[in-house]
C-alpha cells in the first residue's frame, strides 16, 4: 500500500504549476508528513550510508513527473526552473541586483548582479556558473541560493547565462565563463568589489566550469604575473571527468534523481564528439597540472553519480599542494544545493558555503 498522504501531495503537485508558491507549501507538508508515517529501512549507498529522509520523500513526490531527457529540451529547462523554484531556499531581498549583458566571443553573455551592500567598496566577489548538464539551467532558476550567498557571504555575486547546448556545443560554454570571469576581474571596481578578492563557484556543469575557468586563468598569470587569479574555488559536486569511468556512476545512477541515462542525454548535447571528453577544458581532472590553483571548497554527496569524481578532483589539488576543504554529505544527493527550502542538510550546506565564502575572501 502506498503512502496516501504522498500520494494526495503528487497528485496536488501535478494539477497546479510549479511557478505557484501553492505547490512549495503542499510539498513542505507532503514532505512533513511523510517523514511522521514513513516506515521501512532507507535506501543505503554503496558506502553503507543511508539517505536523509527528507530526501527519500522528495523522490517519491518527484516519482511521477516525467524525466528530463524524456522532454523536448526547451520545457526540460521550464521544468528544471520550476523544480528549483519548489525546493530552493526562501527568497530575500537584496539591496540591488541588475540584469545586463556583457560582450563574450560568441556575442552578449547576460549575466545578473548582486550587491549586497550599495555604498561599500572592495567587497568580495562570487563569479557563478550554473548547473544542469550543460543543457538547463539559467539566471532564475539559481536566483533564489545566489541572493541567499550574496546577504549570508556579504559577497557581489556575478551569475552567468553562457550558451546552453545543443544550440551551441563545447567549447562554447567554457569559453563564455571564462569572458565573463575575465570582464568580473576588470569591473570589479565598478561593482564595489575588490578584483584580488574573487571566487569563482559553480554546482555540477557549473563546478566544472569554475574549475576549468581557474586552471585556464593560472596559466595566463604564469605566462604573466600581473594577470588576475581568482582567491578561492567554490566547487559544489562538480563534475570532473566528462568520460564517466567512476564508480560512483555505475552504483548510484539510478533511484536518486540525477541518474545514468540523464547524464548521457546531457554529454550527447553538449559534446562534439568522444574526443571532448578527454579535453582538459572539458574534464578538468584531466588538466595536465594542478599546481598554483587557488584553494578550494569542494562538497560532494553520497548519493551522486559524480561523487568520486569530485572526491579525485580534491585529491589531485592536494597531491599538488593545494588547500582543499572538503564537505561530505553522505545522506544527500545531487542537486542539494537548490534544496534548501525543503531538505534541512541542503540548508545547512548553503550556510557552511556562506561561510567559507566569507572566511575564504577576507581580507
Amino acid at each position: 500500500m502506498g503512502d496516501p498522504m504522498m500520494a494526495t501531495g503528487v497528485r496536488y503537485a501535478r494539477a497546479v504549476s510549479l511557478r505557484s508558491d501553492a505547490v512549495r507549501l503542499a510539498a513542505r507538508a507532503v514532505l512533513g508528513a511523510s517523514r511522521r508515517v514513513h516506515s521501512g529501512p532507507l535506501p543505503i549507498n554503496d558506502r553503507g550510508e543511508a539517505l536523509d529522509a527528507h530526501v527519500a520523500a522528495l523522490i517519491r513526490l518527484a516519482a511521477g513527473r516525467p524525466p528530463l531527457s524524456s522532454l523536448p529540451t526547451g520545457r526540460a529547462r521550464a521544468e528544471m526552473d520550476g523544480f528549483m523554484r519548489m525546493t530552493d531556499v526562501p527568497r530575500v531581498a537584496i539591496p540591488r541586483v541588475t540584469d545586463r549583458r556583457i560582450d563574450g566571443p560568441h556575442g552578449a553573455i547576460p549575466i545578473r548582479v548582486y550587491v549586497p551592500n550599495e555604498r561599500a567598496q572592495r567587497q568580495p566577489m562570487l563569479v557563478w556558473f550554473h548547473g544542469g548538464g550543460f543543457v538547463i539551467g539559467s539566471l532564475d532558476g539559481y536566483d533564489r541560493v545566489l541572493r541567499h550567498l550574496c546577504r549570508h557571504a556579504g559577497v557581489v555575486v556575478v551569475s552567468v547565462d553562457y550558451r546552453l547546448s545543443p544550440e551551441a556545443r563545447f567549447p562554447v560554454a567554457f569559453e563564455d565563463s571564462l569572458a565573463a570571469a575575465r570582464w568580473a576581474f576588470a569591473s570589479a571596481p565598478s561593482l564595489g568589489a575588490d578584483p584580488s578578492r574573487i571566487a569563482l563557484g559553480g554546482d555540477s556543469a557549473g563546478g566544472n566550469l569554475a574549475a576549468s575557468v581557474a586552471i585556464a586563468l593560472r596559466d595566463e598569470h604564469r605566462r604573466d604575473p600581473r594577470a588576475p587569479m581568482p582567491r578561492m574555488q567554490l566547487l559544489v559536486y562538480p563534475a570532473t571527468d566528462l568520460r564517466r569511468q567512476f564508480a560512483s556512476h555505475r552504483t548510484l545512477g539510478e533511484g536518486y534523481l540525477l541518474t545514468r541515462d540523464m547524464i548521457a542525454w546531457f554529454m550527447e548535447r553538449y559534446l562534439r564528439s568522444k574526443d571532448d571528453e578527454r579535453d582538459p577544458r572539458a574534464s578538468p581532472l584531466l588538466a595536465a597540472d594542478h599546481r598554483d590553483l587557488p584553494p578550494a571548497w569542494i562538497t560532494v554527496a553520497g548519493f551522486d553519480p559524480l561523487r568520486d569524481e569530485g572526491e579525485a578532483y580534491a585529491e589531485a589539488l592536494r597531491a599538488s599542494g593545494g588547500r582543499v576543504e572538503m564537505r561530505y554529505e553522505p545522506s544527500l544527493i545531487h542537486g542539494f544545493f537548490t534544496m534548501g527550502g525543503l531538505i534541512p542538510r541542503a540548508a545547512e550546506c548553503v550556510d557552511a558555503a556562506a561561510r567559507a565564502l566569507a572566511a575564504g575572501l577576507a581580507t
